[in-house]
């Protein structure tokens, strides 16, 4: 793992209770980062269990089985939306943990390449404090494939490999948002709008990459691993917990 991780000495911990509805939660980041930029606010990591949704990528919306891909969504619970960021379409739900750190900082196009590798790092690193055997790297047929996803292998069949963590990154002049989604309970619904959205934009995957940590270490919860993320962070910065009305959602 590398030996830093970008942040601050102090990064302010706010948990947010319940989603604020699935457009909103997405929106709410940007708004972060742009204060952030701004100097409203300094560095800080939101956590929240997100309501069900399938965030697609810019390309999605180029495709002609979009609108079916969309409806696909609807069809099996999910909210379908489009987010700013690249890749490929990727669903989480409240058995997942969406983890947005946000930073100002002056010159953030610099280190954008070599965050995608420190938090991949970082979050695998929390995964095996969780009891996860877990790694950074692409999976062969994963869902929104990326060169610093985290996957997780079946200690019973070191042949299976799951994605568990998927993550994105927002840059402007003067900040940066990097937003993570760890997939940890209840994978069965995300598999199965994934399945349907994807066959529906013509995109071919395995199904059997798209897993939870639960798959692996039955059991384990979203608590569990949110405590085990805190813990590795307080191993790079000193947190400060905040209540989420500080950030006047």
């Amino acid at each position: 793992m590398a030996n830093t991780v970008p942040g601050p000495r102090t990064l302010t911990v706010v948990r947010q209770e319940a989603s604020l509805g699935a457009a909103r939660d997405l929106e709410f980041g940007l708004e972060l980062l742009a204060r952030a930029k701004t100097g409203d606010i300094g560095p800080t990591l939101r956590l929240y269990r997100p309501a069900p949704t399938v965030a697609f990528g810019q390309r999605d919306t180029r495709l002609p089985g979009f609108d079916a891909a969309m409806q696909a969504c609807r069809d099996n619970g999910f909210e379908p939306l489009v987010r700013r960021a690249g890749g490929r379409a990727a669903a989480y739900h409240q058995g997942t943990l969406v983890v947005d750190h946000i930073e100002p900082e002056r010159d953030a196009v610099a280190g954008s390449k070599a965050r995608f590798s420190h938090f991949g790092e970082l979050f695998a690193a929390a995964l095996r404090r969780a009891g996860v055997q877990a790694a950074v790297g692409e999976i062969p047929g994963e869902y929104c494939p990326g060169e610093y996803s985290v996957h997780g292998t079946d200690p019973v069949d070191e042949t299976r490999k799951v994605k568990l963590v998927g993550t994105a990154q927002r840059v402007v002049a003067g900040g940066w948002l990097f937003s993570s989604v760890i997939v940890v309970e209840n994978s069965a619904p995300i598999r199965r709008v994934l399945t349907d959205s994807y066959a529906a934009l013509g995109l071919a995957w395995d199904p059997a990459t798209a897993g939870a940590a639960d798959d692996l270490v039955p059991g384990l919860d979203v608590d569990a691993v949110q405590a085990a993320l805190l813990a590795t962070y307080a191993g790079h910065a000193t947190l400060a917990e905040a209540p989420f009305s500080s950030l006047g959602a």
